[in-house]
């Protein structure tokens, strides 16, 4: 995460990471605003360039080459990520309202979200058919179809409905690349059966008679049964019907017909064209919003209609950055004029492609690899970043904090220490009005009815558990923060075996206007209470202060009956060692600091940090665990040792059975490392055999610190497999047995690690 000292003063909010927002993130990044928060909102944190697409279906690129990585682009620019989707724009309030978060409030807003499937209200469209866009979910669908023809021999007839150049790029890759994998495992291609279905008389109807030729002359050589004039009517299992009674037998229906648009810009206001897209200006603001622009395929230039192709989203990408720059500025946006003619090239599943442009054409293995340069070269720009010290960013542009009212300017520039510090009491009222701490007849004196101090009573038969965490944000989001800040505090009380009862919050917030630190206040303490409240911990207080940077932590006091309660000591020779979450994070976020670790990866790990270690201690404590810990700071190795300290036994560890998050061996094959790593491989003297075990690459991850890591607990054998499944029930998919509980030895070393 990036800290700034910049005050915020306006917040830039981009809904869809497509074609021209990463464009807008590039030049933000080299050359940001002052004063200008930037949000990104995306559904997928890989944006699928589509113009590579096909060429993935065919095999010639990985996923990694046809898909720009948001996150690191995003930490270049220095701008939040928001993993969601947004559901409707509340255009009086000026927030973009999101699928499973709290509203994030905008001065400007850019949309560009791309398309949706257009079934044209064909029956059984939805559920029997796969539509190529949204890309991304094409492409879990495609895979399930290859799984499915490759495990199952026999006929398999395979439609696309759609002969416009996507439609038929589409058909081309499919075939190439099924050909190509049942040719691989020796399989024949003889019962693979292709369907190309269009309502138009010829294919490629939007194109010139000499491409349309030259595809022609390609699909007969490949055998490709046509279907012209056809209009789909319904579709169900097995078969596609027509509108004039036909009906073609198909057991894979891929849909590639013209692009829609979402519902919710028309039910959020906007105009919108009769096919749902946003109606902008020359401008690419919203023709009835300034604040609001679209770009791309959801937004329809009155003055310039074009195709919806992904040409014209790059083209967006500059005048849209540069109006966005100048209303944030209070200036006035320039009109801009997209281009009539561009290069079509139009790929035919080998590495050959078609080019046109000005009725010229051309065809050949060379025309594919002119497409491959040009495409690769626009790929590099957003997944090959620069490394840039963000004191020189700052200092190339001014302009927001220039353009500062004097009111904004005065209410940020002195920041008083001490109480003096503290967030102001109507900010934190309005941050804090919306917030519902779970009910508890134990708080006798809480937020419910605040005063100087809570009261909370212990019942009777209780001993209280405390504890307490406090940490600097590692991310940008502060709802997500906020729920890993909760889950962290609270997993010591699991651990122990006790349930949560109340909690005390420390929040700092960064300096911004009033309604700027409300907002990330309400945020972050929206993603805590939600932990906080299922866990059945009611907050009952706290502190908030401004400062250089978000941090969050939690007093928690929990509640255990006294021959209950779960410590580190109590290991027993001959249990076994259960982890009930995989290790990586230190190593991890140290990389997305560096901009080094992709974005499935931290989203990966973020889905990890923010599973509660509740379920999972009930679950151990009913399986009968001897002794527990929550892996955190220290890493494994550091609380293992902790344990057969307490317990007076030795352990042994199994590196190869230890579960990792993905991307974790990555970095650490990168030398990238958690700035806590030295401190806790002070501990390597606890390991009795470091010299024969130090090359091994897992080794390093042993003293990997974890934020709101998983359990370590040690079981009897005969208990195993069932805590094992139920853990597995319960959503902790890589809870594993990691090693064993041996007899203590006069060795100073407690710890083996079994290579």
């Amino acid at each position: 995460m990036k800290a700034s000292s910049d005050a915020i003063v306006k917040d830039l909010v981009l809904v869809g990471g497509g074609h021209s927002h990463v464009i807008v993130l590039k030049k933000f990044a080299m050359k940001p605003l002052p004063g200008v928060r930037l949000t990104v909102i995306a559904r997928d944190v890989h944006t699928p360039y589509s113009g590579m697409l096909p060429g993935y279906v065919a095999g010639h690129y990985n996923f990694d080459e046809v898909h720009i990585d948001l996150r690191p682009l995003c930490q270049f620019a220095g701008a939040r990520l928001y993993h969601d989707t947004a559901v409707k724009i509340d255009t009086y309030a000026k927030q973009v309202i999101c699928a499973g978060r709290p509203a994030v409030p905008y001065d400007v807003l850019s949309i560009n979200i791309g398309s949706t499937p257009s079934f044209d209200d064909v029956a059984g469209a939805t559920d029997f058919a796969t539509p190529v866009k949204p890309i991304n979910n094409f492409i879990d669908r495609w895979h399930s179809l290859v799984d499915r023809v490759l495990k199952r021999p026999g006929p398999h007839r395979i439609g696309v409905v759609g002969a416009g150049a996507g439609g038929m790029e589409l058909l081309l890759a499919v075939q190439f690349r099924l050909g190509n994998l049942l040719a691989e495992q020796g399989q024949s291609t003889d019962d693979l059966e292709f369907h190309l279905i269009f309502r138009s008389e010829t294919i490629l109807p939007d194109f010139s008679g000499g491409v349309r030729r030259k595809f022609e002359r390609l699909l007969d050589l490949r055998g490709v049964h046509l279907h012209n004039n056809a209009v789909a009517s319904q579709v169900a299992p097995g078969v596609l019907s027509l509108t004039d009674g036909k009906t073609i037998a198909l057991d894979e229906i891929l849909w590639v017909t013209a692009a829609g648009a979402p519902s919710w810009p028309r039910e959020s206001g906007l105009e919108v064209d009769g096919a749902g897209f946003i109606k902008v200006r020359d401008t690419l603001q919203s023709i009835t919003h300034d604040d609001i622009f679209a770009a791309g395929d959801i937004a329809a230039v009155v003055n310039h209609p074009r195709p919806k192709a992904g040409v014209f989203a790059v083209r967006q990408g500059p005048p849209l950055n540069d109006n966005l720059r100048r209303v944030l500025i209070g200036q006035q946006a320039r009109s801009f004029t997209p281009q009539k003619n561009f290069l079509v090239l139009i790929t035919s599943g080998d590495k050959n492609a078609v080019a046109a442009k000005w009725g010229w054409t051309a065809q050949g293995g060379w025309v594919w690899k002119w497409k491959d340069w040009i495409d690769q070269r626009f790929m590099r720009r957003f997944n090959e970043l620069p490394e840039m010290a963000q004191e020189k960013a700052a200092a190339l542009n001014p302009g927001l904090a220039d353009k500062a009212t004097l009111s904004d300017i005065s209410a940020i520039a002195m920041r008083c220490g001490g109480c003096g510090a503290k967030v102001g009491a109507d900010v934190l009222s309005r941050a804090l009005s919306e917030l519902e701490p779970i009910p508890n007849e134990d708080v006798l004196v809480g937020l419910h009815a605040p005063d100087d101090a809570a009261v909370v009573q212990i019942p009777d038969g209780k001993v209280m558990v405390h504890t307490v965490d406090y940490f600097r944000a590692f991310i940008d989001d502060a709802y997500v923060f906020g729920q890993v800040a909760a889950n962290h505090a609270l997993s010591d009380i699991f651990a122990m075996g006790a349930e949560a009862q109340s909690a005390l919050a420390i929040a700092t917030v960064p300096y911004g206007l009033e309604a700027k630190v409300e907002a990330s206040l309400r945020e972050m303490m929206t993603g805590a209470m939600e932990v906080l409240n299922e866990a059945g911990a009611t907050l009952v207080g706290g502190h908030t202060s401004e400062g250089p940077e978000l941090a969050l932590g939690f007093s928690v006091n929990g509640l255990a009956d006294r021959q209950a309660i779960l410590r580190k000591g109590g290991m027993a020779t001959g249990e076994v060692l259960i982890l009930t979450k995989p290790l990586g994070t230190g190593t991890l976020f140290a990389a997305d600091m560096q901009q080094k670790a992709k974005g499935r990866w931290i989203e990966n790990a973020l889905k990890s940090m923010v599973q509660s270690n509740r379920l999972a201690a009930l679950c151990l404590f009913r399986h009968g665990a001897s002794a527990c810990t929550d892996v955190t700071g220290f890493g494994l190795l550091g609380h293992a040792v902790e344990m057969t300290k307490a317990s007076n036994v030795d352990v042994e560890i199994d590196l190869a059975a230890l579960p990792i998050m993905d991307g974790a061996l990555d970095t650490v094959r990168l030398g990238i490392l958690s700035s806590l790593q030295p401190a806790n491989v002070r501990l390597r003297r606890a390991i009795r055999n470091m010299e024969a075990v130090r090359e091994n690459e897992r080794y390093p991850l042993v003293f990997d610190p974890q934020t709101s890591g998983g359990l370590l607990a040690s079981i009897q054998p005969g208990a195993v497999q069932a805590c094992l499944k139920e853990l597995h029930d319960l959503g902790y998919d890589q809870a594993t047995v990691i090693g064993r509980v041996t007899a203590e030895t006069d060795h100073l070393e407690p710890i083996t690690l079994v290579a």
